[in-house]
């Protein structure tokens, strides 16, 4: 009995053993797939590229910590850090790429998840107007390290041949200026201010459109006035022997314009196309004596002649109101400015005699005025300030035989 007895209990401790073994085993497969039971499924988009993820995790800051990724402020991180993960929840991070920004000059480095570069402006509030300059363009996608440079546009007044106009510019300098707003300068335009300065707000920039042609005129020219002393006229006596004619000159100029309107005008030709011939005039000399001798000079007489006496001296120009510059013997004040010419009543100094004037020195009596009557003269000048300063006084003359 007893050998048969311990087999029996040999084979119960064997079955036992067994026993607890396969409990054993069967006790930890379940735990284990209990464990991954326990995990939920996530879906993570990462920088656009989709995994799933099952995840025993409790918020998402600690299910991107399992995945290696530090989020920074600036990235983009959907639901917050802080949101507890569900079973299925979707979770979306994307990298914020540091870009440099310069706005009209001034730089700053900025963190951005912007697609583009007009989402970053608008990010960064600034307003992009029509006339503003954007580089990269604003369409442009955004890259890690990407520079990115905004000029602001500024009012600018431009006058071009007297046209002028507003319109809208970054800095530039001026000759760079007028290329954008297609603006060819010839070769005589004046610019100001100079092509190299810098364009700033508000500044004018003026075109002046200069140009040179040629002017082709014809122009008369006068006769000259030839007297010659005459012993068979009574003295003081005027006779026209050959009228004149006046001439023709063709005159060839150098006109410069700016703008349009003339500014200059240089004679570079000249091409007589007619000579002129001059007036001739006879003058008597021949003296009339009467029965009885006048007391006063008169057309006629001689007595006076070689005297002196007082007159009302005044003064007048080439240019007094209704003069026309030539005298009644014709002379042409105009052209001969430094003529001494006197005018005078014919019948107290006869036209054509020489005289001498206090004061104003020797001068021939050549013309006339509907003022000088009798013991009057009127002396010329060439300028108005000095017939000023002559005015009105009594002076002694003297005609000369």
């Amino acid at each position: 009995m007893l050998p048969n007895g311990r087999k029996w209990l040999d084979l119960w401790r064997k079955n036992v053993t067994v026993t607890a073994g396969g409990f054993l085993a069967i006790s930890a497969t379940t735990g284990v797939a209990g464990y991954e039971m326990a995990k939920d499924d996530v879906t993570l988009i990462k920088n656009g590229n989709k995994q799933e993820i099952r995840t025993h995790a409790k918020t998402v800051k600690e299910l991107l910590a399992e995945q290696n990724i530090q989020p920074r402020k600036e990235d983009y991180v959907y639901p917050s850090l802080h949101s507890p993960i569900t079973d299925d929840l979707h979770i979306v991070w994307e990298a914020s790429k540091e870009v440099t920004l310069t706005v009209n000059g001034k730089k700053k480095k900025i963190w951005t998840t912007a697609d583009t570069v007009a989402e970053l402006l608008r990010s960064q509030h600034v307003a992009v107007g029509p006339y503003d300059k954007v580089a990269p363009a604003l369409s442009a996608k955004i890259q890690k390290g990407m520079d990115i440079g905004v000029e602001k546009a500024f009012p600018v007044h431009v006058n071009v041949g007297g046209k002028q106009q507003q319109v809208w510019t970054t800095s530039t300098t001026v000759a760079d200026f007028l290329k954008q707003q297609g603006i060819q300068l010839g070769q005589l335009d004046r610019i100001e201010p100079s092509l190299h300065e810098m364009v700033k707000e508000q500044m004018t920039i003026c075109v002046v459109r200069v140009k040179k042609v040629t002017d082709v005129v014809e122009e008369p020219v006068d006769f000259a006035v030839v007297t010659k002393r005459d012993d068979s006229l009574p003295k003081g006596e005027r006779r026209v022997i050959q009228p004149g004619e006046k001439g023709m000159v063709q005159k060839t100029y150098e006109v410069t314009l700016e703008n349009g309107k003339e500014t200059a005008r240089k004679l570079i030709a000249a091409k007589t196309l007619k000579e002129s011939k001059a007036r001739i005039v006879a003058i008597g000399t021949k003296t009339v004596r009467s029965a009885a001798a006048p007391d006063r000079p008169s057309s006629r007489g001689s007595d006076h002649a070689a005297k002196e006496f007082y007159v009302t001296a005044t003064a007048y120009t080439a240019y007094c109101a209704g003069c026309s510059g030539i005298t009644s013997t014709g002379i042409n004040l105009r052209k001969n400015p430094s003529a001494k010419v006197i005018a005078v009543d014919p019948s107290i100094i006869p036209l054509g005699s020489k005289v001498y004037v206090e004061g104003y020195g020797y001068a021939i009596a050549a013309d006339t005025g509907s003022g000088i009557r009798g013991y009057k003269i009127d002396v010329f000048f060439p300028e108005r300030s000095d017939a000023f300063r002559w005015g009105r006084k009594r002076v002694k003359i003297r005609v000369l035989p």
